[in-house]
């Protein structure tokens, strides 16, 4: 089942492989009519989005960001929908999170040529392109330099959390991130969620702090992955939301835009959200 919306996606102004216009025109093809461009720490891609976006009338695209934030022994990442992402201070600090993430990218390449696994640096900002450095880029230039096989292979066995050339950046907490989001006017929702360990506790953390969803709907979700967390989300008074999370970049449990169960419902219960708080114009 396919849906309308898709309110996950990545472009080349953070680790995807298309342009903003690209991926507008791709998921409007697929019939995508309401979706959301969440880059990594930016919001660079935007205004090239919502010029490609105009192209489409009857198209909504959502302003929003990806942002990652840190737990004990695990990574947790935060949507933004409808920010305001002209805020100068916002803007200020969404630069100090990508000079961390630049240098944090410098250390793996570092670290994987003490490993015996050398990619050239210029190579992985080249990949990058306009966009911040991150993980996907090293990735893609340890299949060039055939060193792995696949994307999904270089972060199973080198870039992984738990991984050898695994480097730490600087991070804020999950609340403190929904805070930001909240304070400009963003709608902050719970990324990629099934394999968050002590998930409901960090829920009740999230939810005070103005977190509205969660991601129920992603990439490989089964049924039953589907289902409980959609129990999750409701009895947390949260919107169960999703994404294909694209970049573009295939393998097993990538999907296409709009290649997502997401009903109706809960997209139109964010866009009534939006009405409410009076952010919707910023579409």
């Amino acid at each position: 089942m396919s849906s309308r919306a898709d309110l996950h996606t990545h472009s080349t102004f953070s680790d995807g492989l298309l342009t903003p216009t690209q991926l507008i025109d791709l998921a409007y093809r697929r019939g995508v009519r309401v979706m959301a461009l969440t880059d990594h720490d930016t919001t660079e891609g935007l205004p090239e989005a919502l010029t490609a976006a105009a192209g489409h009338p009857d198209l909504t695209l959502i302003p929003g960001i990806e942002m990652s934030t840190d737990v004990p022994g695990s990574e947790v990442h935060i949507l933004g929908h409808f920010i305001d992402w002209r805020d100068e201070d916002f803007q200020r600090q969404l630069v100090n999170l990508r000079e961390s993430r630049l240098g944090r990218a410098r250390r793996m390449v570092e670290k994987l040529a003490e490993l015996g696994k050398p990619v050239p640096w210029e190579r992985v900002h080249s990949l990058a392109g306009e966009g911040a450095v991150g993980r996907p880029h090293i990735a893609r230039a340890l299949v060039e330099a055939g060193h792995v096989a696949t994307v999904n292979e270089a972060f199973d066995l080198y870039l992984s959390r738990n991984g050898p050339a695994y480097v730490e950046r600087e991070r804020l907490t999950p609340t403190e991130v929904v805070e930001t989001l909240t304070a400009v006017g963003g709608l902050p929702t719970l990324a990629h969620p099934r394999e968050l360990d002590h998930l409901e506790d960090l829920l009740a953390q999230l939810k005070p702090a103005g977190l509205v969803g969660m991601e129920a709907y992603y990439q490989d979700y089964s049924r039953n992955d589907v289902q409980r967390l959609r129990a999750l989300a409701d009895s947390c008074e949260l919107i169960p939301l999703g994404g294909s999370d694209f970049h573009g970049m295939g393998g097993p449990q990538q999907r296409e835009p709009g290649d997502i169960p997401l009903p109706d419902e809960p997209v139109e219960r964010l866009l009534a959200l939006a009405r409410e708080r009076g952010v919707l114009e910023r579409t």
